[in-house]
């Protein structure tokens, strides 16, 4: 019976009410609490425990540290399936692929969060829940080294993959067809730690995902894509093979609300959406500046960050955009210093010398702060950064137009997505002629954001290395966190 009143909330029109489909769900819970089907399946044991096992892996697509708060993709959607059942969330990043994998055979974690691959020899082990993304295998090589044009011309060098992989799996297919085909196995390691290893010519290929490439891409200036190896494959959680469907039947339930709700799509963006054309050459800089320059300007952005409540390293990344962190920088259009600013804008903000570094800063964040507060209080973080900055770059009454074609557009004009697909229209007359304050170069904000979301990448990465050359991370993390209220 339980599982029919799941099956029908999972089935229900999208037109039902939200509050109905709770109930549903409540009297499920209710259902299982009081044994009406299996005695003590899984669902009810978390229930009872009233914890969410979850085991991930570090990296940008999945898990991480960022400015001592928890982050990434697969971490989110974790902890909003914990609210949705009302208990916390345990997080744990086994060492490697093959003991995240054992961890859920024998029960000692629930799901497995770690942007899986749906393979055929998983399949068989583990029981998937709804796919939420697509991937390709990707070969991944060194600039200056000369491009295998495919999977035959790698044997003169050193492959290297993550061990017990869909790559592994992906590779042992086409081994079937080149016998000749070799590579090695890494069990010490992950993705990350093989593509430093690629870029420091350590090895010389290795096998990446291609979201975890694209996400990656800024990080390891000196790496390319050869070729992809595999086709489209899907990306799902992983939960343990067995009779029981509770766990299964309500992450499914989980996933087609937040598709209904629009809060995948959400994640999709916060995580995803500032991944644009790889620039070779800009981002082989910035990692040179990040040496260079920023030293200089580092404690004078942290106090910035501290007065006026930022993350350091935005303000960074802002003003790398900025004037790639020189303070003598002067643009055609006049604006000049650390934080460009127009003559206007440091008059406003009692700026006397704008090529000052620290006037230069503390007024661009105060500057960006007043954006922010003058954007209704409705808009949450993260968006409400991104249209702030954007206002930054063009001003609050062409970002305000924007918003207000994106709402006769039929988007959200809280979202930075929709707003951001908005906003070139302000150059085109058909449109700009609509609105209150006119033409604007609305391509020139969207351009802008996505590289300092891009910079910011990257500053989070550099100073997650750097932690870890002091302090070694521990083998294994554990996190707890709180149900929702």
């Amino acid at each position: 019976m339980c599982k029919a009143i799941l099956m029908l909330h999972n089935f229900l029109p999208d037109c039902q009410s939200e509050v109905l489909k709770k109930l549903i769900f409540l009297i499920f819970m209710l259902c299982v609490l009081n044994a009406c089907d299996t005695p003590s399946n899984q669902l009810e044991q978390i229930l009872e425990r009233g914890e969410l096992r979850v085991v991930s892996r570090y990296g940008l697509t999945s898990y991480y540290n960022n400015g001592g708060e928890l982050a990434g993709f697969e971490f989110e959607l974790a902890q909003g399936f914990a609210d949705y059942l009302g208990v916390d969330l345990k997080v744990t990043v086994p060492d490697n692929l093959s003991k995240t994998l054992n961890m859920i055979d024998n029960g000692q974690a629930d799901i497995a969060a770690a942007g899986l691959t749906i393979t055929r020899s998983r399949q068989n082990r583990l029981r998937f829940g709804p796919i939420y993304h697509e991937v390709t295998q990707q070969l991944i090589y060194r600039h200056g080294s000369t491009p295998p044009r495919d999977i035959t011309e790698i044997n003169s060098g050193q492959l290297e993959i993550v061990a017990n992989s869909s790559h592994a799996e992906q590779l042992a297919i086409l081994q079937q067809e080149i016998p000749l085909l070799s590579w090695t196995e890494n069990t010490s390691i992950d993705t990350s730690g093989l593509l430093e290893l690629v870029q420091l010519e350590l090895i010389d290929y290795t096998i990446v995902d291609s979201n975890e490439m694209a996400a990656s891409h800024s990080l390891y200036p000196e790496l390319r894509v050869a070729f992809d190896i595999s086709d489209p494959q899907p990306l799902a959680w992983g939960m343990r093979r067995s009779d029981d469907m509770s766990l299964q039947l309500a992450v499914n339930a989980f996933f087609e609300d937040i598709e209904n709700s629009g809060y995948l799509d959400q994640l999709i963006e916060k995580y995803f959406g500032h991944i644009r054309r790889f620039d070779y050459v800009d981002s082989r800089a910035i990692h040179r500046r990040i040496q260079t320059h920023l030293p200089k300007y580092e404690s004078t952005l942290k106090a910035a960050a501290l007065a006026y409540d930022y993350d350091w390293r935005l303000l960074a990344a802002i003003a790398y955009q900025e004037s790639h962190w020189n303070p003598e920088a002067v643009s055609s259009t006049g604006v000049r210093g650390l934080m460009m600013l127009t003559q206007a804008t440091a008059d406003e903000m009692g700026v006397i010398d704008r090529e000052d570094p620290e006037q230069s800063i503390f007024a661009g964040t105060a500057y960006l702060t007043i954006m922010k507060n003058r954007l209704p209080e409705r808009i949450t973080e993260p968006d409400r950064t991104w249209l702030a900055l954007a206002a930054y770059n063009i001003g609050l009454g062409h970002l305000e137009d924007a918003r207000v074609l994106t709402e006769k557009n039929g988007g959200n004009p809280d979202r930075w997505a929709d707003v951001r697909e908005n906003l070139p229209l302000l150059a085109k007359k058909q449109w700009f002629s609509q609105t209150r304050y006119g033409y604007a170069r609305g391509g020139e904000p969207v351009r802008y954001v996505g590289n300092i979301r891009r910079y910011y990448d990257i500053m989070l990465h550099h100073d997650e290395i750097n932690r870890e050359s002091t302090t070694p991370p521990p083998s294994q993390v554990n996190e707890t966190l709180p149900a929702a209220l």
